[in-house]
């Protein structure tokens, strides 16, 4: 079993979304669907990264750390050529 930590872009206001998940499609469809009272607002999304982690404890420091200004600049720049089109 794996955990999911994923990044979404909000097609609405351009922000990004940091959360994590043992079942990634259906996160991904909750958020589409509005399901998610801190995303609802904001939809539409694209799902624009995702990585797997082996346990819940490692997904949710990678999260944590993926929501600093660290972590937001390793998305950027591994997303670089994505984000800039």
């Amino acid at each position: 079993m794996f955990f999911f930590v994923y990044v979404l872009q909000s097609i609405k206001d351009k922000k990004f979304y940091t959360g994590y998940t043992e079942n990634l499609k259906l996160r991904f469809e909750q958020h589409k669907k509005g399901l998610v009272e801190s995303t609802k607002n904001r939809k539409p999304f694209k799902l624009i990264y995702y990585e797997a982690c082996l346990n819940q404890q490692d997904a949710t420091h990678r999260e944590k750390y993926l929501k600093t200004y660290y972590g937001k600049m390793f998305i950027k720049r591994r997303l670089k050529s994505y984000l800039t089109g």
